[in-house]
């Protein structure tokens, strides 16, 4: 039988006080009294020698310098101490050997080119890089500022979101949130503020531009390019007001300034962002800030800047009426059936559980075409409205304040933006009007026999004058026509209104033998002239109007009086035939292309008031007694006693196509 295992039993502690073995261990005692090995029994040996002879030689140890080890402690005294400079400079490491300036721009390469392609390739993840990028952007080396600005430019532009960045307030803070919209809005806010400090810098930068400093000058040229790229590949992005800004300093320079490099890049940027606006918050933003600066300025910009406003999308968008003070909405478009609005249909019951679930439903409507980026109507219409407000608020004031330099800028806008102003500035824009060209007429007359001492400057300042007077009387001509023009009902009730257009048309007769003899004819102020060898006055690089050749606006106009798009047929024969006179003699002496422009518009004149005309081909249907007087005025001019012998000596012209033209016209008469 096998026997059962004794049963376990509890160890018990030895009766008494007795306590376990190490407990009467003196740890501190032991350790105090283990003996020490000092620094001077150590031995410091050398490596045997092996001799040519081949006999090993044992080197003896170096002596030790003993040295207080107290001596460079706290506990050291001042008197134990000699020279604790001497020790410093004997303990310093060597300097590391300065680098040349091409070895820091290579390297300053080599790191820009590493953080960039890291932010590229995950910008959540290396968005802390933006703060070495621009602390290598604010190196003293200009060069390496220019790639540290440049590569700064290249890593926005591929990082940027298509939206804005709203920033965090302290409820959105402490809101708690999932890890993924965490960092979502870590990256954000390390955008943000990376791209603050990008944009502040190239605010002042870009004041250095056109410095007499060449350096200061090239940093400036850089932060306005990258300014301009980035206020046209990313415009909804934050500090788009900043960036605005930067263009608008540079382009409120005086206009003796001229056109530099930097100043056409904000034109051409400021076109861009105009032509490209689809909701009207940038326009905008930006013909605000032109507006604010031009009257800071009292006007005394470049005719550039005012052209920009030729670009802006509401020109052919915008189909209200405005003022200087007011806008004037389209009519609504006719939805209803016969034009007739329907009957009221009965309003549908619901509970308020239900109007509950439609606010709802279109809060979240609402919510959803934000983020689909859709432009409203409404709210283009609504900013479109206010750009044109400060568009003719700029314009207007300039007229009242006579800026000579702006006038063909302003006037051609004016021409442009007609079908847009509103019927009740009609008769104010008509007077203003007649003043120019009454103005423009006294400072084309010939000067007084008091005035032939003047020097040959001034007589060039005059003839600079004469010139660009005449095309300004052009223009007002055609800006005069084109209001009328440009809203047909204005044309139809011109008569109610009290829009009397006959000085502008007496006007433009009395101007053709004079353009006839311009030289100039032919040319705008992108026409490349040589300076004259006899040191004559040439045409004048900055000319008032910039958009169009003497000869358009002369077409232009010519063409709203002899062939208006409303009622053609009622325009007088008296009129016709002084005007058709006139311009075959005017052919005679104008440049080759103008002449074959005005044959052509002749013959569109022959064709639409063929019985007016026949009398100066054909002596049997004349109407007229007397001479004619191409210098008595339109009224006095007795056009029907005159014959078209100019066709005559046109029929001889060296160029094919105006003998052609001639041809085309006589035959357009007798048909």
């Amino acid at each position: 039988m096998a026997q059962e295992p004794a049963p376990k039993r509890r160890r018990l502690s030895p009766p008494g006080d007795a306590l376990p073995g190490f407990t009467k261990w003196n740890l501190e005692q032991d350790y105090e009294n283990r003996s020490r090995k000092s620094k001077k029994d150590a031995q410091h040996k050398k490596l045997p020698i092996k001799t040519a002879d081949g006999e090993i030689i044992e080197q003896a140890p170096e002596p030790e310098t003993t040295k207080d080890e107290d001596a460079d402690s706290f506990l050291a005294s001042d008197d134990e101490v000699d020279s604790g400079v001497a020790d410093v400079e004997a303990d310093r490491l060597p300097k590391q050997p300065q680098l040349s300036s091409k070895e820091q721009i290579l390297q300053a390469k080599e790191d820009l080119a590493r953080m960039a392609s890291m932010l590229s390739e995950d910008p959540e993840e290396h968005i802390g890089l933006l703060g070495p990028l621009a602390e290598i952007a604010d190196s003293k080396m200009v060069t390496v500022k220019k790639l540290g600005l440049a590569t700064q430019l290249a890593v926005f532009k591929d990082i940027i979101p298509g939206y804005r960045v709203r920033p965090l307030g302290k409820d959105d803070m402490q809101a708690k949130v999932s890890r993924d919209v965490r960092n979502l809005r870590a990256f954000e806010q390390g955008l943000l503020g990376g791209y603050k400090r990008y944009v502040y810098g190239l605010q002042k930068l870009a004041k250095g531009s056109g410095s007499n400093d060449s350096n200061t000058a090239s940093l400036g040229t850089v932060a306005i390019a990258c300014a301009c790229t980035l206020l046209e590949t990313t415009p909804h992005f934050n500090l788009r007001n900043e960036l605005i800004g930067i263009l608008v300093g540079k382009l409120s320079g005086r206009p003796s300034a001229g056109l530099d490099q930097d100043f056409a890049r904000c034109l051409a940027a400021l076109e861009h962002v105009f032509k490209d606006d689809d909701s009207g918050h940038i326009s905008l933003e930006a013909v605000a800030q032109l507006a604010k600066m031009l009257k800071t300025k009292n006007y005394h910009i470049h005719e550039g800047v005012l052209n920009t406003f030729l670009h802006l999308r509401l020109l052919n968008e915008f189909s209200g009426k405005a003022s200087t003070e007011r806008v004037d909405k389209a009519a609504p478009r006719e939805e209803w059936p016969n034009g007739k609005k329907p009957k009221a249909y009965k309003k549908e019951f619901r509970t308020k559980r239900e109007k509950k679930v439609m606010r709802e439903r279109k809060e979240v409507a609402k919510e959803m075409k934000e983020a689909d980026a859709t432009v409203s109507y409404e709210e283009r219409d609504k900013n479109q409205a206010e750009t044109l407000k400060l568009v003719f608020i700029a314009y207007f004031r300039i007229l009242k304040a006579r800026v000579d330099h702006l006038m063909g800028a302003v006037l051609e806008g004016l021409a442009r933006y007609a079908h847009l102003i509103n019927q009740d500035f009609f008769g104010d824009v008509l007077e203003v009007l007649k003043d120019l060209i009454a103005e423009a007429e006294a400072d084309t007359e010939a000067p007084d026999d008091d005035d032939e001492e003047a020097s040959a400057a001034d007589t060039a300042v005059d003839a600079a004058i004469a010139r660009n007077a005449t095309r300004e009387s052009l223009l007002c001509i055609t800006t005069a026509f084109a209001l009328l023009q440009g809203q047909v009902d204005v044309a139809k009730s011109a008569t109610s209104l009290s829009l009397d257009l006959n000085f502008f048309i007496t006007h433009l007769y009395r101007l053709l033998l004079p353009l006839s003899l311009d030289a100039e004819l032919e040319l705008s102020s992108r026409t490349a002239t040589l300076k004259d060898p006899n040191s004559l006055p040439t045409p004048s690089a900055d000319s008032r109007v910039n958009v169009a050749t003497t000869t358009v606006l002369l077409l232009r106009s010519l063409s709203a009086v002899l062939l208006p798009p409303t009622s053609t047929k009622s325009v007088p024969p008296l009129r016709v035939a002084a005007f058709t006179k006139q311009l075959l003699g005017a052919s005679l002496h104008v440049p080759q292309k103008s002449s074959v422009a005005l044959l052509g518009l002749l013959n569109q004149v022959a064709k639409t008031h063929t019985r007016k005309v026949a009398g100066l081909w054909n002596t049997e249907e004349r109407k007229g007694d007397g001479v004619f007087d191409p210098n008595a005025g339109l009224e006095g001019a007795n056009p029907m006693a005159a014959t078209a012998w100019d066709g005559e000596l046109l029929r001889l012209h060296f160029d094919p196509k105006i003998r052609e033209s001639v041809k085309m016209l006589e035959r357009s008469v007798r048909e």
